[in-house]
């Protein structure tokens, strides 16, 4: 029989934090997104990628504030909580079921399919990689929260080398007649190339369902979110000047345009480092995201919203083993129906996108409220809320996806409350 901790372990510090935050955010993004917004913007989407860097400061300083003041594992669901009521945060949390349980599969199979493009695997064997790079997190994530963040450190070390490295290999081919015109399709499409870049700034929020398990939650998440900011801003921006700079994402062959860099500078080592940049960004991703939503639903289940099952933490490792379990099967089903329908990994992203839109509008809402006599954070909620819902608009008819999400979990919750 199972013995039941009461609480999490306080075992994060403020650096495995940054590792988890920038491996939420920094994805597979980086490695086409580069090539997307220049194709849209030419070179001045450098300035589209600037901006959007500064437009995430409000966004993750309102949660990185939000995480210290309310250190709880149910993270946006809690402050959604605490500021509407209880059926508010209750559907809040909802929500996140319809993120993690299929963006992981996609996180893994983007990663496995870049990988299997470099070697040319067949499909099996790019389905194995993905269901291992799945595993690979739960086991982490199983063995508590200090070695999932020390591993997460040497993942974003990697990444951050090979980046670099991808970037100071390009650099002796950047051009001054690149940047020339700088503007060559007009300024608006500098506006297009945001909206495209806004899922590379995305991840933020799964930083603050560990805030229960910080040292120093007051302390270690502005830290943990200041450097995260510091460090993925400076990645991205390198990328971008060096794809630009390069002439990388014209022609042919452009969506393999940070492999081609990498080419330029390390030869043979090329597919090799690529494939384990691919495999990093992606697992980084999966890391942190697993984390982050096994203690959503745990929390969830310790106020009473979802099965008092998942009320339990593994009395070894003092982690939410039964939901990790539970996510694996869950897992293993959405790889097996992706494998036998053929579904476009692109189509099901959309999914999982739009409700951490939604989840956004629904923290930066609840920031406005809690945060009422504080006019700079009020200024910053608002900023970030106005740009969600911009954002939200482009998300088309997925964009209803959250809101039955939502209904269904508020028809649930007023069912069982009845």
């Amino acid at each position: 029989m199972s013995v039941q901790v009461e609480t999490l372990r306080r075992e994060l510090g403020w650096l495995q934090g940054a590792a988890m935050t920038v491996g939420a955010v920094l994805g597979l993004g980086v490695l086409v997104l580069p090539v997307a917004a220049a194709q849209i913007a030419g070179p001045a989407s450098l300035i589209s990628w600037l901006f959007m860097g500064i437009l995430a400061i409000p966004l993750a300083t309102v949660l990185g504030i939000l995480g210290s003041h309310y250190p709880d594992a149910g993270g946006i669901a809690s402050y959604t909580r605490q500021a509407f009521g209880d059926k508010a945060g209750a559907v809040t949390g909802f929500l996140f079921l319809g993120t993690v349980p299929i963006g992981g599969p996609v996180v893994a199979l983007i990663g496995a399919n870049y990988i299997g493009s470099l070697l040319s695997l067949t499909q099996p064997v790019i389905y194995s990689i993905a269901a291992f790079m799945l595993l690979l997190a739960l086991f982490f994530n199983y063995r508590g929260i200090h070695l999932s963040g020390q591993v997460q450190v040497g993942i974003i070390i990697v990444i951050t080398i090979v980046l670099l490295a991808a970037s100071l290999a390009a650099f002796p081919y950047v051009k001054a007649e690149s940047f020339k015109p700088f503007a060559p399709y007009g300024w608006l499409p500098v506006g297009k190339a945001m909206a495209t870049l806004f899922w590379a700034f995305v991840g933020w929020e799964m930083i603050v369902h560990l805030a229960e398990e910080f040292k120093n939650p007051a302390r270690d998440i502005p830290r943990s979110l200041g450097a995260a900011i510091g460090l993925t801003n400076g990645l991205y921006l390198i990328v971008a000047f060096a794809t630009v700079g390069t002439g990388a994402y014209l022609g042919t062959g452009s969506e393999a345009a940070l492999a081609v860099m990498i080419g330029q500078g390390w030869g043979d080592l090329a597919s090799l480092l690529t494939g384990i940049l691919g495999f990093a960004v992606c697992y980084g991703t999966i890391h942190t995201y697993i984390a982050g939503f096994s203690r959503l639903i745990y929390s969830q289940a310790r106020e009473g919203y979802f099965p008092r099952y998942f009320n339990q933490l593994s009395p070894k490792y003092a982690t939410p083993g039964r939901v990790l379990f539970c996510l694996a099967g869950v897992f293993v089903l959405v790889l097996v129906l992706n494998y036998l329908i053929g579904g476009s990994i692109g189509f099901l992203m959309q999914w999982p996108s739009a409700i951490f839109i939604a989840l956004y509008i629904l923290a930066m809402a609840a920031s406005l409220k809690l945060f009422y006599k504080n006019s700079w954070l009020r200024c910053c909620a608002l900023i970030s809320l106005v740009i969600c819902i911009v954002i939200y608009t482009f998300t088309g008819w997925v964009g209803l996806y959250p809101l039955v999400l939502g209904f269904v979990g508020w028809q649930t919750i007023s069912k069982k409350s009845g």
